[in-house]
């Protein structure tokens, strides 16, 4: 029995996958329907001492934020754009130009890295980047050379851990997975000629999410579970057989000394029966005590980087890995947090420092009508609201999974009333819906209010600019 959970164990593992944290990034994603100003970001890396950034694009407005703050930047190319960097080399030396260039000037961002798409060798794409990926990150680096700036920003690709396996083994069978194998042995070749990294985002929760035999114990780092052995080594934590298996991979592809970072690792709070802030906050404690010591995994000892996943909540990302993906953030979509953390992993716990000055919409909910006369409208308005909102807190094991059915139902509309900018024509829903000036959050099931768009403030402000501008012209003639 002890040897059939051994292997579970392994099968699930790879199924999915100072005063201040030095070395801790952060991922900070944007798929939401209102996110936080760029400046605001800052403000939170700041105060909590956090001095890596992780982007999924490059977007010129907001890379130009960092500018002068000391915060090491990764810039992202997503994907749908691996193509274009594949078949031209000019389109790549364009982008290094306009993207990277631009920024680095005396007091400007300071690039470290380019993520040349993200996780594009997931099984379930089916195969759609394995011809463009590779191309891409040859012209991104060389790009990058031409510029001569080749010595100091490294093109990665990100990678999901489902890229190795080691079948029913532990991590001392480890190896790429057997159709990516050459091309992967092709990529590490490359990093390690050009000194890049290799990038793997590895979670814990996944494993646990997606196998309910999988010992859950396991997915910590308590060390409250009974150690498995492989091949000698002790493991008590699914973190270091998933890496120790990379790091035979890597071996077996002569590719020992290419360093190796830790693109995402996290846990999220809702959505899920294991996604919740209980969960989080104990994931989170062991983690960052296991960062303090520096010590690494059984076969990569010492000093890793570690970007945590991510920032803020999102919730417009897609679902279909389940709801929990619109939660992964150790901050509320509105820079609050959410738990008490101890970053520096000296035991020293303490809430992080939130978002200042968060600009809300005004103090309104839409809700049920309970006077409403024709109800037999309601489920494909509550289909409605659902499918172009957020309501993953009200699914099996969320935050408001126990609303009664008028809470269901307000809880939907009012997710779409928010996500429209309180638009009136959002909270109609053929005379069902209502807008009220009372909070409609229940208990512990959070109702939210929606953020002002940094569009907006933004326009104001200049719309402002110009007019102090022209009352001062006037006053000069």
């Amino acid at each position: 029995m002890a040897h059939i959970k051994l292997l579970l164990i392994w099968a699930c593992c790879l199924a999915l996958s100072t005063s201040f944290a030095y070395g801790l990034g952060v991922n900070w994603g944007t798929q939401a329907a209102q996110t936080l100003p760029p400046s605001t970001i800052v403000q939170m890396l700041k105060d909590n001492k956090i001095d890596k950034v992780k982007l999924f694009d490059s977007d010129h407005w907001t890379v130009k934020y960092f500018a002068g703050t000391g915060i090491e930047v990764m810039l992202g190319i997503p994907n749908n754009q691996l193509a274009k960097f594949a078949d031209d080399y000019d389109f790549a030396k364009e982008w290094v130009k306009n993207n990277v260039s631009t920024h680095l000037y005396n007091g400007g961002v300071d690039i470290k890295f380019v993520a040349v798409g993200n996780e594009p060798f997931l099984k379930s794409y089916n195969g759609s980047f394995l011809k463009s990926t590779f191309p891409a990150l040859q012209n991104v680096q060389k790009a990058l050379n031409s510029a001569g700036l080749g010595d100091k920003i490294k093109a990665t690709i990100p990678q999901n851990a489902d890229v190795y396996e080691s079948g029913n083994s532990g991590p001392s069978q480890g190896d790429f997975r057997s159709d990516i194998r050459d091309l992967m042995q092709k990529i590490c070749s490359f990093f390690k000629d050009n000194n890049a990294p290799f990038l793997v985002n590895i979670y814990p929760f996944l494993s646990l999410h997606e196998n309910k035999h999988f010992p859950i114990e396991f997915a910590f780092f308590d060390g409250q579970t009974k150690a498995v052995r492989d091949n000698g080594i002790s493991y008590t934590n699914m973190f270091d057989a998933n890496l120790d298996t990379l790091v035979v991979s890597l071996k077996k592809a002569s590719c020992s000394g290419v360093k190796i970072i830790v693109g995402e690792i996290g846990w999220p709070t809702d959505g899920d029966l294991y996604g919740n802030v209980t969960l989080a906050k104990r994931f989170y404690s062991g983690f960052f005590k296991k960062m303090a010591t520096k010590k690494g995994t059984p076969l990569y000892p010492g000093f890793i980087e570690y970007y945590l996943f991510s920032l803020t909540d999102e919730n417009e990302k897609s679902i279909l890995p389940g709801s929990f993906e619109r939660h992964w953030g150790i901050f509320r979509y509105d820079g609050k947090p959410k738990f008490p953390m101890d970053i520096t992993g000296q035991g020293h716990e303490a809430m992080p420092i939130g978002a200042k000055n968060v600009k809300y919409l005004e103090n309104k909910w839409c809700v049920l009508n309970k006077y409403a006369e024709d109800i037999g409208k309601l489920p494909s308005s509550v289909q409605y609201a659902c499918s172009r909102s957020d309501c993953t807190a009200v699914d099996y094991g969320g935050s408001c999974n126990k609303l009664d059915g008028d809470g269901n139902v307000s809880y939907a509309f009012n997710m779409y009333f928010q996500m429209n900018g309180q638009d009136v024509e959002s909270c109609v829903f053929d005379g069902l819906a209502q807008i009220v000036e009372k909070n409609a959050s229940v208990d512990n099931c959070l109702f939210p209010i929606g953020l002002e768009s940094v569009g907006v403030r933004i326009g104001l402000d200049a719309i402002l600019n110009i007019l102090v501008g022209f009352f001062l012209f006037l006053t000069l003639l």
